[in-house]
């Protein structure tokens, strides 16, 4: 038996439909600059926006958008499991910091100038 990775992303956030959108936009990108996708792999995103460019005989903006959409959908589920995760935890990552007042006794002094 081989040991296949379980393709499980982070719990997602609540993300509206652009955010969501954008975030799918920016994981593609990525995976698309990713050196361990297979190139052939990478033909389906730009395939399928190159159909945007094509004339069809399809009257309409349904079929280019099932286009795009189905392209980008395989080429995300195609891409090795691994490295989508690596992606998607790099951006859903959030900063953990804590936030504090300074106040004016707190700041640095002003370096004193070095200009003559």
């Amino acid at each position: 038996m081989t040991d296949k990775i379980p393709r499980q992303l982070p719990p997602p956030r609540d993300m509206g439909f652009f955010e969501n959108l954008s975030s799918r936009i920016k994981l593609i990108g990525r995976l698309l600059v990713d050196r361990r996708v297979n190139p052939l792999l990478k033909l389906l995103p730009v395939g399928a926006l190159a159909y945007l460019f094509i004339p069809d005989l399809a009257p309409g903006p349904i079929d280019d958008g099932v286009i795009i959409w189905l392209g980008t959908y395989l080429f995300v589920e195609l891409c090795p499991p691994e490295i989508v995760q690596e992606h998607t935890r790099a951006l859903n990552s959030v900063v953990d910091a804590e936030w504090r007042e300074v106040d004016s006794s707190d700041k640095p002094k002003d370096p004193p100038d070095l200009l003559p």
